[in-house]
């Protein structure tokens, strides 16, 4: 009975499968046979959507014709749309299974060309949830309000679209978003937002993911309700102009996996205490505001392998919890203000690949547990404070790093012979440390994969190591490429012409290394872009097959012993120089850079070239730095300079030379000149009106010449001068309108109108809106200079008179603020608004006809250094504060009111007679030296830094002392002095 039941059950069950089998069949072969057939107004929308763009002939989102791309994958999608077939098959096309509906449109990266319109037939896809466009080019069309019609949309992408204009509100609206990617790049960013638009996607887009806002110009604050995205799991945010307070909250989002807010320098923020069951896995923090301590309880981050915290201002200690990150391969925490020491369990982390702790504060020596780190890759030191030795290092455990920096620290004693043994070695950065033995380097034919080598003394013009350096050890490396030995005593005396080691150089350094002739193998450096052969002692002649070199962009022979040219001027067509500096040489004759077609940047400065400027190099059309300055020019300033004026240049330096005639009017749109030196020469006549057009100007020097003018106000619409100059001429009249216009300049930090003819009295306010000088400027800061934003090479550099002592500056502070009226007819009170000016450094009101008293309002200026108000009609006291008992009484000499027994204070017993000062005899090497200026570089103490920097005291009452150290100066008389 158990049997017939059992067999009756299973026959059921049989016959049971059977039918279900059947209705399924048939049932997926109805569904087959119709889920592909789309709908035809959708298939209609479709091919209307593709008519409204062209098809690029080229990849978008690339830069270059890259080997590894497939062009031809890029023009497959519409080939597939064809008219009355089914667009559910057409590529890039998803639709629903059961409805036909079109659900997802991706053609990312598709090559469309043209402008995204609010009537696109994209909006009648309403359907959608899936739409990705990223990469395409909507040639910068405004962002179409339309996309909140498509309310089915999950994810949106259109990054890197080139679309412009505010991302409208509404977008908003569309509240089943989960992944939305606007983000663009730097160099063609066009979108925006309003204040409102965060708080709105916040309060809305509950359901968000994936967040990338990156390079769209938000220009606010982030939200606290960020907070509350508790499904958020990316968010970036690079370059989107955020600041404030960012919320410390967001970074405890507990489904958060990935945050990146590179470069918003102005958004400030902590790192919170992290918890335990946090999710990140990158943390990308780069060039922002961000400061105070890395916590302890970063070790909670357990899934974390990327962790970048550079550029920023962290401070305090690198935590030891850092090396409970097991899972961790990327570590930066560079360019912060981390001190202390690496802390050894930082060897713990033993899947690291990148590790940058660079341009902190770092100190003690090198731990050699770092080298424990056997799957380093990238090992970035430079720019701390690690002294000591470098440690040995253990190849077999070290065999995979490519890219080892330990540049700009004290390390001393030899150059590791072991690090020239591992093989896997391309890119090795030593410089500027102290190194003093380099007899590893004979060894650096081991490494047969290197493809950079940078090794710089700290000075490179003191040349360091007691034996030359072979320059034929690394002849045989066939791979290398970039070579930076400056500073080290070479020889290249076993290198012949038909050596192969230049054969793959690009970029060859050798400045400071005491080579006296030019280096012949060069001439079959058929890929060397860039050569720096500067303060060496080569002389004679620069060989012509240096300027048939094809690939020879930058050129870099100054400070040198150079006279000549071997060979005919003419530089072969081919020639592609753009950068080249020829400075401090003994080049002679009439210039001829007018060969050179491409130039960029010529520097010409300190030698003996003779003869007109050559009306030629107005054909230079890309010229953007011309300094010409310290020759024998002569004849008159071309007015075809105007053509470059007007297009690219932007540096014009003509110091020093004996050109003659006027100024032209060539100034019109000169939009791009910001220095422009024509100081000590003979020009005449008045100052161009024509100067009103250059808009970007910040440094302008007429000095020692003999203008004829009244003062410059015409030009107070220069918003940008920061420096004017135009010391001993024959300018005339007051220093203020007539007219009561406001003198301007907002941002003039050095002014200097001594020695001219300027007469009348100062307004009690005249020193009210000179803002540039009236803030405090933090002294501790790193220097920063005005320069050519061409090449980080040139600065602007200006020569200032003390006392008929000439000094030039080769570097222009830009927190270095002076006024100079001395040496004119100026009478009247000194104004009281001078105290206003709490950032100025350097007043000198000396050899004019002030009287009154010293304004007691000076005893503001807490930064002034130097003050002279010699040779006046000044009478009654000195005020007291260290701002007036610290200057030499030469100060306040010839003012015969200035009451006694405050005058005493300052110079002691007035009535011992100061000993002679001992006549000033340079020796040549003293006259050869440039003034550099070193004290800029030696910290930014109150009472140090400009005392030094100007030398303005120093100069006057110690100039053999402080020219020894510190530079040059010539006793020079100037023409309208």
């Amino acid at each position: 009975m158990k049997a017939f039941l059992y067999n009756q059950k299973m026959s059921f069950l049989l016959r049971s499968n059977c039918f279900y089998f059947l209705i399924s069949s048939f049932l997926n072969t109805f569904v087959s046979s119709t889920q592909r057939l789309c709908h035809s107004d959708q298939r209609d929308a479709l091919l209307e959507f593709k008519s409204e763009f062209l098809i690029e002939p080229y990849v978008p989102s690339y830069s270059g014709d890259e080997p590894w791309v497939n062009k031809s994958d890029y023009f497959s999608w519409d080939k597939s749309w064809v008219n009355k077939s089914d667009c559910c098959s057409w590529d890039g096309i998803t639709c629903a299974a059961t409805s036909g509906k079109v659900i997802g449109l991706d053609l990312s990266d598709g090559l469309l060309y043209g402008p995204l319109k609010s009537s696109s037939s994209l909006f009648r896809l309403r359907d959608l949830r899936d739409l990705n466009l990223a990469g395409n080019n909507f040639n910068n069309s405004q962002f179409p309000a339309e996309f909140d019609k498509l309310m089915e949309l999950k994810r949106l992408n259109l990054s890197q679209s080139s679309l412009s204009g505010q991302i409208p509100i509404k977008l908003l609206q569309l509240t089943k978003l989960v992944s939305l990617d606007l983000s663009s790049s730097s160099d063609s960013s066009y979108l925006s937002i309003d204040e409102s638009f965060l708080h709105l996607l916040a309060q809305n887009l509950r359901n968000l993911r994936e967040l990338d806002m990156s390079y769209v110009n938000i220009s606010s604050e982030i939200p606290h309700e960020f907070s509350n995205m508790r499904t958020l799991k990316s968010l970036h945010l690079d370059d989107c102009n955020l600041f404030g307070e960012f919320p410390s909250s967001v970074l405890l989002i507990h489904s958060l996996q990935s945050i990146s807010l590179y470069n918003n320098p102005n958004l400030r923020g902590n790192l919170p205490v992290f918890s335990e069951n946090n999710s990140l896995v990158e943390l990308f923090i780069r060039d922002t505001a961000f400061s105070g301590p890395i916590p302890d309880s970063i070790s909670s981050l357990k899934h974390l392998t990327s962790l970048t915290l550079s550029r920023s201002k962290f401070s305090g200690k690198i935590p030891s919890s850092l090396g409970n990150l097991s899972h961790l391969s990327h570590l930066d925490l560079s360019q912060n203000s981390l001190t202390g020491e690496i802390p050894s369990s930082i060897g713990n982390l033993k899947r690291l690949t990148f590790f940058d702790v660079s341009d902190n504060k770092l100190s003690g020596n090198l731990p050699a547990w770092i080298f424990n780190l056997t799957q380093l890759r990238e090992l970035y030191l430079y720019s701390n404070q690690f002294t000591g030795f470098l440690p040995p290092i253990i190849i077999s455990q070290f065999s995979k790093l490519e890219s080892f920096r330990a540049d700009r620290n004290p390390f001393t004693g030899a150059i590791l012979s072991s690090l020239v043994q591992i093989p896997s070695l391309t890119y090795i950065f030593l410089s500027y440390n102290e190194f003093d033995d380099f007899t590893g380097i004979g060894n650096i034919s081991l490494l047969p994969n290197l493809r950079e080598f940078s090794i710089i003394s700290k000075n490179y013009k003191k040349v360091i190591g007691a034996n030359q350096v072979g320059l034929n050890v690394f002849s045989p490396l066939k791979k290398l490429e970039t070579l930076f030995l400056s500073g080290i005593s070479l020889s290249t005396a076993n290198i012949t012409n038909d050596s192969d080691f230049s054969l793959e150089l690009t970029h060859l350094f050798l400045r400071g290394c005491n080579i006296t002739e030019f280096p012949e193998f060069l001439s079959n450096g058929r890929y060397l872009e860039q050569l720096d052969l500067s303060n060496n002692k080569i002389k004679g002649q620069v060989p012509d097959w240096l300027w048939r070199l094809p690939a020879l962009s930058y050129v870099n022979l100054s400070n040198n012993s150079l006279s000549g040219f071997n060979g005919s001027l003419k530089v072969s067509p081919e020639c592609r120089v753009s950068d080249l500096d020829l400075s401090s040489n003994a080049f002679q004759g009439p210039l001829f850079i007018q060969s050179f077609k491409d130039l960029n940047n010529f520097l010409g400065s300190k030698n003996n070239f003779t003869g007109e400027i050559p009306l030629s190099i107005c054909g230079l059309s890309f010229l953007q730095t011309l300094d010409l300055s310290n020759n024998n020019l002569n004849g008159s300033i071309p007015r075809c300079l105007e053509t470059l004026v007007m297009s690219s240049l932007s540096d014009l330096n003509l110091r020093n030379n004996t050109l003659s005639g006027i100024l032209p009017e060539i100034f019109h749109n000169a939009k791009n000149l910001i220095t422009l030196d024509v100081s000590h020469n003979r020009l005449e006549g008045k100052m161009p009106a024509s100067l009103v057009g250059c808009s970007a100007l910040e440094v302008l020097n007429v000095g020692s010449n003999t203008f004829n003018d009244m003062f410059p106000f015409h030009l107070n619409s220069l918003q940008k001068l920061q420096v004017l100059v135009i010391r001993s001429n024959k300018f005339h009249g007051t220093l203020h309108s007539v007219d009561g216009i406001w003198f301007g300049f907002p941002q003039l930090k050095i002014i200097d109108v001594s020695y001219n003819d300027f007469f009348g009295t100062l307004p009690s306010d005249y020193f009210l809106n000179w803002t540039a000088m009236t803030s405090m400027r933090d002294n501790n800061t790193e220097p920063e200079y005005i320069q050519s934003y061409n090449t980080n090479s040139y600065y602007t550099s200006l020569v200032l008179m003390s006392k008929g002592i000439e000094m030039e500056m080769e570097r222009i502070l830009t927190i270095f603020t002076a006024i100079d009226f001395s040496g004119n007819q100026l009478h009247g009170p000194i104004p009281d608004s001078v105290g206003l000016l709490k950032g100025l450094r350097i007043l000198n009101m000396s050899s004019n006809a002030f009287t009154g008293h010293i304004p007691s309002a000076l005893a503001n200026l807490t930064s002034l250094e130097s003050l002279d108000l010699s040779q006046n009609k000044i009478s009654g006291s000195i005020p007291q504060g260290t701002q007036f008992q610290r200057q030499n009484c030469s100060s306040y000499e010839g003012n015969p009111g200035i009451n006694v027994p405050s005058l005493k204070d300052v110079c002691g017993d007035i009535k011992v007679p100061a000993p002679p000062q001992p006549e000033l005899v340079e020796t040549k090497e003293e006259e050869e030296e440039s003034f550099s200026w070193i004290a800029a570089g030696l910290g930014f103490g109150p009472g140090v830094v400009f005392g030094l920097v100007m030398g303005y005291i120093a100069a006057s009452y110690k100039h053999e002392w402080f020219m020894k150290i510190f530079g040059r100066s010539k006793q020079r008389t100037s023409r309208n002095h």
